[in-house]
């Protein structure tokens, strides 16, 4: 069973020694600033349970805008990566289902996170490698916005898929072993 306390601990270390510190998610900082980012743990290892949460957390973003975003924490459920990826597809179908087409998308995370023609230890899949396999609920109307303002967007993936290679595999996994460790 997770501890929910350290596993969010976990995960905002990675937020801000990893994904804000190196600016992977150049929007991050300034919700993590105002405290809009909300963190979710489902420890439930039943998928009926965890996409009932899932559905919840979006039905959350809807009722309070003082939330922007959602990181939707998974536990025993999806510590599989191809389970996850599974999970994932669920999930984006579920979007379409509940009529969150256009209104939410995902962003995914995991600890062994690997891009399809990568191989296993190859730094560039540090870029969505995280603590915890996770969610990303981003509001699309929200990103629409934070894009206009971002030159050149469609190179924020490529730029840091470039960045993980500079950096190499000992020195990302190092970056998220000390959040693993720091609770």
């Amino acid at each position: 069973m997770l501890d929910k306390k350290i596993v969010i601990q976990q995960t905002q270390c990675w937020l801000d020694k990893f994904i804000i510190a190196l600016n992977i998610c150049p929007f991050a900082s300034k919700e993590r600033d105002k405290g809009s980012i909300r963190f979710f743990v489902d420890e439930n290892s039943n998928l009926a349970n965890v996409l009932e949460n899932f559905v919840l957390e979006c039905e959350r973003l809807d009722q309070n805008d003082e939330i922007e975003t959602t990181l939707f924490i998974l536990g025993a459920m999806a510590e599989d990566f191809e389970d996850y990826l599974d999970f994932l597809d669920i999930a984006n179908q579920l979007l379409i289902s509940q009529g969150y087409e256009g209104v939410y998308q995902l962003a995914s995370f995991h600890p062994q996170y690997m891009f399809a023609e990568s191989e296993k230890d190859e730094a560039a899949n540090y870029t969505n490698r995280s603590p915890y396999p996770m969610l990303h609920i981003i509001r699309e109307e929200s990103l629409e916005k934070a894009l206009l303002t971002y030159p050149n967007p469609e190179l924020i993936p490529e730029n840091n898929i470039a960045l993980c290679r500079k950096m190499g595999v000992e020195k990302t996994q190092a970056i998220l072993s000390a959040c693993l460790a720091s609770s």
